[in-house]
């Protein structure tokens, strides 16, 4: 199967001079925990979650609504392309340990594929399982 058949092509995304005050408004507002980072040709800048807020914004006492987003991003975020194979995707999630991976055709933010989407397909939830546990591991053995 491939990642387009899975993917939500309805993405959120925030540009990086947006605060991070607006990113954590836009997360909370479409209960979602991490946002593509694009300009407005829509070509992937980064990805920028709760937790970057949180760990590189809020904890080193910097104002959310004067810090843009391009300097808490991760920039480089793993990615995938539509027509990759769905298990290339899981494979990804474990290695980069991630929950969530833009999809981009041509440079171009196109989607995003969560774990969730993965876990949908019953081909696939051995994967997502396997990718999981995998983050999961590596979460608890980081505390």
């Amino acid at each position: 199967m491939q990642v387009r058949e899975l993917m939500n092509p309805g993405v959120v995304t925030v540009e990086p001079s947006s605060s991070a005050a607006l990113a954590a408004r836009l997360l909370s507002r479409h209960n979602v925990g991490a946002l593509p980072v694009c300009g407005g040709d829509r070509k992937l800048k980064g990805m920028v979650t709760d937790r970057d807020i949180i760990l590189r914004c809020v904890a080193a006492e910097d104002d959310p609504a004067q810090t843009p987003v391009k300097d808490i991003m991760t920039r480089r975020p793993a990615s995938i392309g539509p027509g990759e194979d769905c298990r290339t995707a899981g494979e990804l999630m474990a290695r980069h340990q991630v929950r969530r991976l833009p999809v981009v055709e041509e440079g171009k933010l196109v989607g995003i594929l969560s774990l969730g989407d993965l876990a949908k397909c019953p081909a696939l939830d051995m994967e997502a399982a396997g990718a999981l546990s995998e983050i999961s591991e590596n979460i608890v053995r980081k505390k």
